[in-house]
């Protein structure tokens, strides 16, 4: 197809921009009290149980914002800043660096192969309703936070599900 430019002349469309993602995302692992850990199963690759994970949508987005927008999306838990949950997403002031999956690096810059992944964690009440979007999920599971761990398949997200109980009691103290 040509388009015109002003002057009227003839002339081959600009080239759309490619939006790659951004290689810094969240972790949010989601939990009930009693330390059950929700698990999501991914639509494109039906082996892979993980935690909510997402990227900015902008490199300026918080990281705050970034857990709370892919807890919505990814869940339909709404934990949004004025949102009854809201208090209960913690920063774990925690960072993961690793190496993108070479399945995914078609979704990134050329040459980038490495993401910075912040860690959150949610506590949510024992009876929260799950919904999943199915063009990224297809199965959700409620599992003690050592089984919780053992299913993942990303070893960052095991371990941070590791890390829970010693969160559980920081948070806790006075």
């Amino acid at each position: 197809m040509m388009v015109q430019n002003p002057a009227g002349d003839p002339m081959a469309p600009a080239a759309m921009p490619i939006a790659y993602k951004i290689p810094q995302s969240v972790l949010v692992v989601i939990h009930t009290p009693a330390l059950d850990v929700l698990l999501i199963q991914r639509s494109d690759a039906p082996d892979f149980w993980q935690s909510v994970t997402g990227s900015k949508d902008r490199s300026r987005e918080r990281f705050h914002t970034t857990a709370a927008r892919e807890v919505l999306e990814e869940t339909g838990i709404d934990c949004r800043t004025g949102r009854p949950l809201a208090g209960e997403l913690r920063d774990w002031h925690m960072e993961n660096v690793y190496e993108i999956y070479p399945r995914w690096r078609h979704r990134y810059a050329p040459g980038v192969t490495r993401n910075i992944e912040h860690l959150f964690g949610l506590t949510v009440p024992q009876d929260t309703a799950v919904q999943l979007n199915p063009r990224e999920h297809v199965a959700w599971r409620w599992l003690p936070w050592r089984d919780a761990a053992q299913a993942c398949f990303s070893p960052s997200n095991a371990e941070a599900i590791l890390c829970l109980p010693r969160w559980r009691v920081q948070e806790s103290a006075p």
